[in-house]
């Protein structure tokens, strides 16, 4: 039975895919802050809860080693500053990077020494459309550009090893993400969509896909968006 680690559990993507990878035969690890929430995820689906804060490196050094996960699935994430960089609190910029950026770099290291010993191994990042394509926040698209620039290079790095490296970039997500962001946005763009979002159990969907190919497929980026979502324009500034 594969081991799978999933971050970001108790609530929206990451519960999600809990619920789909445990009813596909897995057993998974569920990382989380909220301990009720974890012990009812446990509770319903049968997961090793591990409560703890993906940015306390030491706590997540003891859940990788006790689980020796196959497959890590990146998906905590955090929605603040997204209103704008001059109005940003500067622990807010500051926790941003280090949930978004430095704690699934971290993770994934830990992770990375089971899966060189074994010869296998699946990382799976959950991205955002906001890291391939201009979009509302500097601070968010700039984390997760990063994401996709880390997943780009780490898949360069790994080559030879048997490790697969996976990116899903959703568009927008029915979520409590929303709900923990700080700043005012426009409604149309995050509160309040006015077309069917995706679910979570729509990206959870894509992952078990991703992980589902054969060991010497790599499914590396998907980029998914509500069919009523699409990206570009362009934006004039007028100087008064």
């Amino acid at each position: 039975m594969k081991r799978a680690l999933v971050t970001g559990a108790t609530a929206g993507i990451g519960k999600a895919i809990v619920e789909r990878l445990s009813a596909d035969g897995y057993s998974v690890t569920a990382v989380g802050r909220r301990k009720e929430r974890l012990d009812d995820l446990a509770s319903q689906t049968g997961c090793v809860p591990a409560q703890g804060d993906v940015t306390d490196v030491t706590r997540m050094q003891d859940i990788v080693e006790q689980s020796q996960p196959d497959i890590l699935i990146n998906n905590a994430g955090i929605g603040l500053a997204i209103s704008g960089l001059e109005t940003a609190e500067p622990n807010d910029i500051a926790r941003a990077f280090a949930v978004n950026v430095t704690a699934p770099a971290q993770l994934t290291r830990m992770a990375l020494t089971g899966m060189k010993a074994r010869g296998t191994g699946h990382i799976v990042s959950i991205g955002s459309i906001a890291g391939l394509h201009t979009l509302v926040s500097s601070v968010y698209g700039a984390g997760k550009a990063a994401i996709h620039r880390f997943s780009q290079n780490l898949r360069f790095e790994l080559v030879g090893t048997g490790i697969r490296i996976t990116e899903i970039c959703p568009g927008r997500v029915e979520s409590e993400f929303y709900d923990a962001r700080t700043g005012n946005i426009e409604p149309n763009n995050l509160e309040h969509a006015s077309f069917k979002a995706l679910e979570p159990r729509d990206v959870a969907d894509i992952v078990a896909f991703a992980l589902s190919a054969p060991p010497h497929v790599n499914i590396a980026t998907i980029e998914v968006l509500p069919t009523e979502q699409a990206i570009g324009g362009v934006k004039i500034g007028t100087k008064p």
